[in-house]
């Protein structure tokens, strides 16, 4: 078994402890929002902070980000032209639908395969920055038309702790200040529970989506959940693949990084923003949950080929 099949093996295991959690009735399914919310709030920001704050920003930004924003955009257009002049969905339909193919879970499942698989944590922060300082914005813009100044979607990834804790990082990774270990220290220890918390909280939402009420929705959107699995969890990373490979020439870790990233599940966050916006909800439900157990056995394998 190689090292990154390994590192997969690890995470996979921590992952299945968080499903027989919740089966034993150790802890809720409900719960699973309180680990979400202490990885989300808490662990993962102080372990973003200091993993970037240390980066070499040569390596933070490297050509694996390109290929990120090329699969991200390719999928994106295919989905938005299928629904809007095949299936003539709306405004906000379509939009939910793009971020569905396209956003993925680098929070709770990109910064444990950082770490584990790649040995580099800090490499999932240009994906988590783009997704937050672009995607975001431009997706609440869409979706409010015209109900929400630029103004106000600019300044929305400042209230998210992730993307403060990177560009924090940024800034002292930039500057070459080095922060005092007696603050770095306890920012580490928080750090150390981010992974296993999101583990757990992964896990226990797959036994929780099991035992979920039966989203209302038309069954209209089967097809555009199948589309969205498909772009989502083949295409994204072969189009991610085709272009760190033969358009970048980019091979060994780097390769296997610009993969792995792309395919990522739909990150649960696309969820939230249905619900806001009354939209597409079965949808993006749907996506999140099947694109999550399909997500580590294609890792795995890619981890199989390119490790």
């Amino acid at each position: 078994m190689s090292g990154v099949v390994a590192a997969f093996a690890a995470l996979v295991s921590v992952a299945a402890l968080g499903y027989l959690v919740g089966v034993s009735g150790l802890l809720r399914a409900a719960d699973e929002l309180v680990l979400s919310r202490l990885a989300f709030f808490v662990a993962n920001p102080a372990l973003m902070f200091a993993t970037v704050s240390r980066a070499d920003l040569g390596t933070l930004f490297s050509p694996v980000l390109l290929t990120e924003v090329v699969a991200v955009v390719f999928v994106q257009i295919v989905y938005v032209l299928v629904a809007k002049l095949v299936w003539r969905r709306d405004r906000r339909q379509a939009t939910i639908g793009a971020l569905a193919t396209s956003y993925v879970n680098a929070g709770n499942l990109g910064i444990p395969i950082a770490i584990y698989v790649l040995g580099d944590g800090a490499l999932v922060a240009p994906i988590l920055l783009f997704q937050l300082i672009v995607l975001t914005p431009v997706a609440f813009l869409i979706l409010d038309k015209g109900a929400r100044s630029v103004k106000s979607a600019l300044l929305l990834p400042l209230r998210n702790p992730l993307t403060v804790a990177s560009l924090l990082g940024l800034a002292f990774a930039a500057s070459g200040i080095s922060v005092p270990v007696t603050v770095m220290r306890p920012i580490e220890l928080l750090g150390g529970a981010a992974v296993p918390v999101a583990l757990l909280a992964y896990g226990l939402s797959l036994y929780g989506s099991q035992h979920a009420p039966k989203d209302p929705e038309n069954n209209g959107a089967r097809w555009d959940i199948s589309l969205v699995v498909v772009l989502k969890a083949f295409v994204q990373p072969a189009v991610a693949y085709v272009v760190a490979r033969f358009a970048l020439g980019l091979d060994g870790s780097a390769l296997l990084a610009a993969t792995l990233f792309a395919a990522l599940p739909t990150a649960q966050n696309i969820y939230v923003y249905a619900v806001t916006y009354d939209t597409s909800r079965r949808l993006a439900r749907s996506a999140v949950l099947v694109t999550t157990m399909l997500s580590i056995p294609i890792m795995t394998a890619i981890g199989a080929l390119l490790g």
